[in-house]
């Protein structure tokens, strides 16, 4: 005869139990883990990206401000050592400083490529680019001397423009024009306008050399600036 043996209830529900475990998951248990791993690589993802865009912003914000100082610097040693020189027309005698609102000429012994080496004039222009943005070329010529470089400063910037400061022997106040029109003496400061939106940064910049022509020296007796 077959012994039959009776375990207790609590027993069979246990083994039932465990062999259901062991089927593993279901196809929506399967679905709702793979869905959530996706959007956890996505919430990374997107982390991740918008972490690279704050670096390459943070670089490109950098390179801008270091751009900017450099060129600004530069402009600002240009202009200090302004030198007063002087040409004749027609038996009349100028400076040799024409100024505008796009762009300014004078003479230096300040060159942004060769440093304190003589005097050399200076042209700046302002000029548009494809995309219709502004930026301030200028080139140089060593006074007496065919020939010079030219290069690109203030790249990129929605307006560039000057003023001229103009004060007279018995005026109180002076006024920032946009055109320099005396030919006898020269500005006690440009400004630089650099718009951006509706940021305007202006730089002031005082010029060593200024007064009238009978307050300077004659043409080849001036004293180097610096």
């Amino acid at each position: 005869m077959h012994q039959v043996t009776y375990r207790p209830r609590d027993e069979r529900v246990s083994r039932r139990s465990l062999f259901t475990s062991r089927r593993g998951f279901t196809l929506l248990e399967l679905m709702v883990a793979i869905a959530l791993i996706g959007l956890i690589v996505l919430i990374l993802s997107a982390a991740m990206r918008l972490g690279f865009r704050s670096v390459a912003s943070g670089e490109q914000r950098i390179d801008y401000i270091e751009r900017m100082r450099t060129s600004l610097n530069d402009i600002e040693y240009q202009i200090q050592s302004q030198i007063p020189l002087t040409i004749s027309e027609n038996g009349e005698k100028k400076y040799l400083f024409k100024g505008k609102k796009d762009s300014l000429e004078f003479a230096t012994n300040y060159s942004i490529f060769s440093g304190q080496n003589g005097y050399v004039m200076v042209d700046y222009e302002v000029k548009t680019d494809d995309n219709r943005k502004k930026f301030l070329s200028v080139s140089e010529n060593a006074v007496g001397v065919s020939g010079g470089g030219e290069t690109r400063l203030l790249n990129i910037h929605d307006d560039i423009s000057f003023e001229y400061f103009s004060k007279g022997p018995t005026d109180e106040k002076g006024d920032w024009v946009d055109t320099w029109t005396d030919t006898t003496t020269t500005p006690e400061k440009v400004r630089i306008h650099i718009v951006d939106g509706k940021r305007d940064l202006a730089t002031i910049i005082p010029m060593r050399a200024k007064g009238s022509l009978t307050q300077t020296a004659a043409p080849g007796t001036l004293p180097a600036i610096r």
